[in-house]
């Protein structure tokens, strides 16, 4: 209970407004600097100009004094700078598991903004819409235009850069997106009021390059290491459980070209994660965040899917995602009908056949190309039966045009039509294709009726696990876990 006399944890900020959100109904949550808000709105301070994340440890504003706003953007729109003691690039996002049809458009098309597509014309025609349509809702969704929305990305995205690495700040500008450095230094300059160079000596210099990303708590990180620990595959990852560190190989294309290098991710303290990357990887920093914040799912809401779990299920469970699409899909192919134990076998001489050998003893995973020019029999010869041979094959042939391989919208018919593609291929049945989805696109309410763990987990009853919507997916890994 706040000091207004109002119940925090009742209260869900409406995150579609264009309009800045209630106060009375904010301030409670800015009051007790409570975590599961952070993210979910940001508080402008009249009085200095500055907006702050909800957990910002500095004196708390008056109630007279605040403006609260569902997004960054909308913020900054209202001429607000993001402050240097909170930092509001690192706060976790909010996720969503339904909405209505334009809302499922108006998110996805900042999905693909923040994965460093700049053209609205081009994000447009991946959607099916016109340009047109598609900048009336997400106006109407995020409460700022495309270009607005854009540019803060690309800003905050620059500040987080110039205050965790020690990247040139040219290099920063590019990496950030900016086509110049004139343009970055005049744009920061507008924005945030400050020189680029005065934020990286008023916040030090990281002597490594390394990014911060943040998450609501609980997150159960042992059990997120040991789910990607049993299924490592020698030279592509590498997990340090007692220390809770991964590392891994990476490819990525980026501008037509084909980036290959390590990753590597501390859980340094509680709410908080370092990354490291590659220097070849920098470049692509923009395309590479989303996915490593659905990789380690940092955006889930702890609170919502444990009310949803049974009861005993541990607190912040973490639905593993994917750096890699194809990667995945081989997996989950390797993965049939066979222990955890025997894919990742079969997987390692999968990669150690097939793969691009990096620095420091990592291999980048065999991209579609390699796999659908070879001979099927240097694919079965490694232990794989032909029919999932072919099924391999027959995945990279149909990549990058498969829609599981471009992109995800959260609707049902998306779901529907991926599934259905999915399983048209020779070799995919139900099971692998709604894997696939459950972890290639964090599809939350994912459920695995013929899975023979879970059958056994549950006493020989899968069911159809509607109890546990819209977080089934969350429920199917508990179930995993009661096995091990």
């Amino acid at each position: 209970m706040s000091e207004n006399g109002q119940s925090v944890a009742a209260w869900q900020p409406k995150m579609t407004a264009m309009d800045p959100l209630e106060p009375n109904a904010c301030y409670p949550a800015l009051v007790a600097r409570d975590a599961r808000f952070d993210g979910r709105f940001f508080v402008g301070v009249t009085s200095t100009g500055v907006y702050c994340r909800p957990i910002c440890r500095v004196r708390t504003p008056k109630l007279a004094n605040c403006r609260f706003f569902g997004t960054a953007a909308q913020a900054e729109a209202a001429r607000f700078r993001p402050c240097l003691k909170c930092r509001p690039e690192l706060a976790p996002r909010s996720a969503f598991t339904a909405m209505d049809a334009a809302g499922q458009l108006a998110r996805e098309a900042a999905r693909l903004i923040e994965a460093g597509e700049d053209s609205m014309f081009a994000v447009a025609e991946r959607l099916g819409v016109t340009d047109r349509h598609l900048r009336r809702i997400f106006a109407a969704e995020h409460g700022v235009t495309p270009l607005q929305y854009l540019q803060t990305r690309r800003l905050l995205l620059a500040k987080q850069l110039l205050t965790d690495s020690a990247l040139p700040v040219a290099q920063v500008a590019h990496a950030s997106g900016f086509a110049s450095l004139r343009r970055f230094n005049a744009a920061f300059l507008a924005h945030y009021r400050l020189q680029p160079t005065a934020l990286r000596r008023e916040g030090g210099q990281a002597s490594v390059p390394a990014l911060r990303l943040a998450y609501r708590e609980p997150y159960d990180v042992d059990g997120l290491l040991r789910f990607l620990e049993a299924r490592a595959i020698r030279g592509v990852e590498q997990v340090d459980v007692p220390n809770a560190v991964v590392e891994r190989s990476v490819v990525l294309v980026h501008q037509e070209q084909c980036l290959r290098g390590g990753v590597r991710v501390s859980f340094t303290r509680p709410g908080r994660v370092e990354v490291q990357l590659a220097p070849v990887l920098w470049p692509a920093v923009a395309s590479l965040l989303p996915l490593l914040r659905r990789w380690l799912d940092l955006d889930a809401d702890p609170a919502a899917i444990a009310a949803a779990l049974p009861a005993g299920a541990p607190q912040g469970l973490r639905l593993p995602g994917a750096l890699d699409r194809f990667e995945l899909a081989v997996r989950a192919v390797l993965g049939q009908q066979v222990t955890v134990a025997a894919a990742r076998t079969v997987a390692g001489r999968f990669v150690e056949r097939f793969g691009t050998p990096l620095e420091g003893g990592l291999i980048g995973f065999p991209q579609p190309q390699a796999i659908a020019g070879a001979p099927i029999e240097h694919i079965a010869e490694l232990g794989i039966i032909r029919q999932r041979a072919a099924a391999l094959q027959a995945i990279a042939a149909a990549w990058p045009g498969l829609l599981f391989a471009q992109g995800a919208l959260p609707s049902d018919e998306q779901l529907r039509r991926a599934q259905a593609e999915l399983e048209a291929l020779p070799g995919i049945g139900p099971w692998t294709a709604r894997y696939m989805l459950m972890r290639g696109w964090s599809w939350p309410d994912a459920w695995l009726p013929g899975d023979v763990a879970l059958k056994k987990a549950r006493s020989g009853q899968i069911g159809t696990g509607d109890e546990f919507r819209p977080y089934r997916s969350y429920a199917v890994l508990h179930f995993w876990r009661t096995l091990t």
